[in-house]
């Protein structure tokens, strides 16, 4: 099996201590340390502990962008309401359980409040990409003519405000797992109740 790059296991090392000690609690070379290194050597691929958080946020918005979908183009849209729900719950999987995204989800919970960054990318991960991606979808099936037609930014609100809470109660009680996924299962169906277009 081929070795992570250095730069990389420094990323990931610091993802795992941030994620659990939060930024303030975590110095360089505690991150040398846990990326099996030592702490002059980092400073040859990082110029600070700052660095290393940007390049780490840079690395994760990739890797949430490619996982759940967010460059999805109307070629890969749903054509149904129940395309809608699957669709909608794979991404869920996918957040519940992509062990990156759940420790990131993570450091912002802590970070939100103490950094103006982690506050704009907080709202930004659990609002404002996914009322995008939604809003598009629903435009979309309203033109296809398998939606009413409403304010499809509205709906994307509707749909996705529920499921953040609901997300935010699981990485709370993980053992409440199955529960969080009824209860966003029974909100997606009624919002397909409510909102399919009439054949």
């Amino acid at each position: 099996m081929k070795a992570m790059p250095t730069k990389e296991r420094i990323l990931y090392a610091s993802l795992d201590l941030f994620s659990e000690k939060g930024y303030d609690g975590v110095g360089v070379d505690l991150i040398a340390e846990n990326a099996g290194l030592k702490g002059p050597s980092l400073y040859r691929h990082f110029k600070g502990k700052e660095d290393i958080f940007h390049s780490l946020i840079d690395l994760v918005e990739s890797h949430y962008e490619e996982g759940f979908g967010l460059k999805n183009t109307p070629e890969g849209f749903p054509d149904s309401m129940d395309e809608l729900i699957e669709d909608a719950l794979g991404k869920i999987q996918f957040t519940m359980h992509d062990d990156i995204v759940r420790k990131v989800r993570r450091i912002l919970a802590m970070e939100q409040f103490r950094s103006e960054r982690m506050a704009e990318l907080a709202t930004r991960y659990h609002l404002e990409n996914l009322q995008r991606l939604y809003e598009a979808i629903f435009a979309d099936m309203m033109e296809k003519g398998k939606m009413k037609q409403d304010d499809p930014e509205c709906l994307a609100l509707e749909f996705v405000s529920p499921v953040s809470l609901l997300i935010h109660v699981y990485d709370r009680q993980p053992e409440k797992e199955a529960e969080v996924l009824e209860e966003i299962r029974k909100h997606f169906q009624h919002f397909a109740k409510v909102y399919a277009k009439d054949s």
